[in-house]
């Protein structure tokens, strides 16, 4: 997915009624949950949540992430239509599952264009009163509003400032009727550009939890050390709020997340997206995000041979299905995550679950390492079954995380003191100048990674995109140089690139460095750019990219310094 006055108050009671959904004491799953595993659901299949809810609440499933849009609960000014919502919260709190709504889209009378995303409102109190309206129905019952889903993307002529009027309107009016309601903000993607928009358009203190929808960054953990990466993220979230003399606790979510699978059976694809799914929980918890909610229950059916769901179509359970359930089972429905231990290299980041220690535990991407213990260990793979390692066996970790109990008293004393620590994967370059990637037959990197191949070649029409270590240049590190030097294939043929990179000043979060005409000559060039505004943060998984090639041409090396700003 993605104030009021008090006779406007007056008003939006009179047309909600007294008969309020779950009137009385806030109770059972509409109590704050501790349950960190959500799932976010889309329209599509929205009308089957009966059906998908009993099977997410058996995996484990505290959230889910769903709203009717605004024009089905008012089709007209002044008239509210309250029953499809009012059984999708039932259904939902029958099933101990909390809801986690969103005020999403507009109602077409109340839209500049008669329309479901034109921007702007016709008047803003159209949107109070919505929102006053969906607050008062449901406060027994949803305590957590995202304003808008995707707000640059599912949008006509919107503005980082439109949202942010959006979101005041939406935080004073929510607040009047209820204080204690939670309204979050959000973007597309991890879009942190487009978060400093609109906090510096009027959001700021206008809301209680971020959400983003890193899908890209899932991509990342598909490859070598991807991990690191993605492990950067809040970091790079409070570093923005910090920024912004925001809270420095304000929570983290991350509102959608996802990996599709093929429609047709696939074993090797399926169990990679029961892979990643588990990864994306712990890596999220593990850096501080307070909720995940995978996208989604069942479907979307897109046309393209995959959907994201964990249920198939046919309603029959995909591996990641199976592995939520032994994730929740075995780390319990309020894990407390306790710190990471470092494994020969590997990844191990411990939780307790009610006083039980579960090392989550596995290597990176064509890497394996040993496990060493002092006692008997209980390790589960992804799809329940579960083995006993002795003590002079050791184990051996791969790729896909397994969960192992019985750790011993020197892993949960290295864990707990490491909590508070850096992760250490993929090296310290936070005291370095200058980072670098050298491709070909034996890439050689230095703080930067090419994120797909790493030969010399780069063809007509295609091009190449690199991530630069997140601890050398984390977010608000504005001032760089990059260097690329590469060859023409053939002398006698013009070949040129444009550079892109990722930057605070466009929405989207990227933009044109500036063009290059590789010289004649057979011998390899280089070429600088100075960029004063960079931001590389992974907006769609990496910081720079070379973009436009007009014939083949050879890379050699990319190189980025950090350059002391003018005073």
């Amino acid at each position: 997915m993605r104030c009021i006055d008090r006779l406007t108050k007056r008003l939006t009671l009179l047309l909600t009624g007294v008969a309020i959904l779950g009137s009385g004491m806030r109770t059972g799953a509409a109590a704050e949950s501790g349950n960190p595993f959500g799932i976010a659901s889309g329209a599509e299949w929205a009308g089957d949540h009966a059906k998908f809810e009993p099977v997410l609440r058996d995996a484990g499933v505290g959230w889910i992430r769903y709203f009717r849009e605004w024009h089905g609960m008012q089709p007209k000014q002044g008239e509210w239509k309250w029953n499809w919502a009012d059984e999708f919260v039932r259904v939902s709190k029958q099933n101990n599952i909390q809801v986690a709504g969103a005020f999403l889209y507009f109602a077409p009378w109340a839209s500049s264009g008669g329309d479901t995303r034109t921007f702007p409102v016709k008047d803003m109190q159209y949107w109070r009163d919505y929102v006053s309206g969906m607050v008062q129905h449901y406060q027994n019952d949803v305590r957590y509003w995202e304003v808008w889903n995707e707000p640059q993307s599912f949008q006509k002529n919107g503005t980082p400032q439109h949202y942010a009027d959006m979101v005041k309107a939406a935080y004073e009016s929510a607040k009047k009727i209820d204080p204690d309601v939670k309204i979050g903000l959000t973007t597309a993607n991890f879009a942190v550009s487009y978060l400093d928009m609109v906090l510096k358009a009027g959001a700021k203190d206008h809301f209680d939890y971020l959400c983003v929808h890193p899908y890209e960054n899932v991509e990342q953990l598909t490859r070598p050390d991807g991990e690191v990466y993605f492990l950067s993220m809040a970091d790079s979230l409070r570093r923005l709020l910090a920024a912004h003399q925001q809270k420095p606790d304000i929570p983290l979510w991350i509102t959608e997340i996802g990996w599709q699978a093929p429609v047709k059976a696939a074993p090797l694809k399926e169990a990679q997206q029961a892979q990643l799914l588990v990864k994306t929980y712990i890596l999220s918890l593990a850096q501080g995000f307070e909720k995940v909610f995978w996208f989604e229950a069942r479907g979307p059916a897109y046309g393209k041979g995959t959907d994201h769901g964990i249920i198939r179509a046919d309603w029959t359970p995909r591996p990641a299905l199976t592995a939520m359930k032994t994730m929740t089972a075995t780390l319990g429905k309020a894990p407390q995550y306790m710190g990471w231990v470092d494994i020969e290299g590997s990844y191990g980041f411990l939780f307790d679950n009610a006083g039980k220690k579960v090392l989550v535990a596995w290597s990176p991407a064509g890497k394996a390492s040993k496990l060493a213990f002092d006692s008997p260990m209980s390790v589960t793979d992804l799809q329940g079954s579960e083995v006993k390692v002795e003590r002079l066996a050791g184990y051996s970790l791969g790729d896909i995380p397994v969960f192992i109990t019985g750790v011993s008293a020197a892993i949960e004393a290295a864990a707990k003191a490491n909590r508070s620590k850096p992760f250490p994967w993929g090296g310290d370059f936070s005291a370095v100048q200058e980072v670098s990637c050298v491709l070909g037959d034996t890439p050689k990197s230095n703080g930067i990674e090419a994120t797909g191949k790493t030969s010399t070649a780069v063809e007509k029409g295609k091009g190449l995109s690199f991530r630069v270590n997140p601890a050398f240049a984390p977010y608000g590190t504005k001032d760089l140089e990059i260097t690329i030097t590469a060859r023409r294939q053939k002398s006698s043929e013009d070949a040129g690139f444009q550079l892109m990179y990722e930057t605070t000043k466009t929405i989207h979060g990227y933009d044109r460095a500036g063009w290059w005409t590789i010289p004649e000559g057979d011998g390899w060039q280089q070429h600088t750019w100075r960029v004063k505004d960079a931001n590389f943060v992974g907006t769609w998984a990496y910081n720079l990219a070379i973009t436009e090639v007009t014939r083949d041409f050879l890379i050699r090396e990319i190189v980025v310094r950090k350059i002391e700003p003018a005073k």
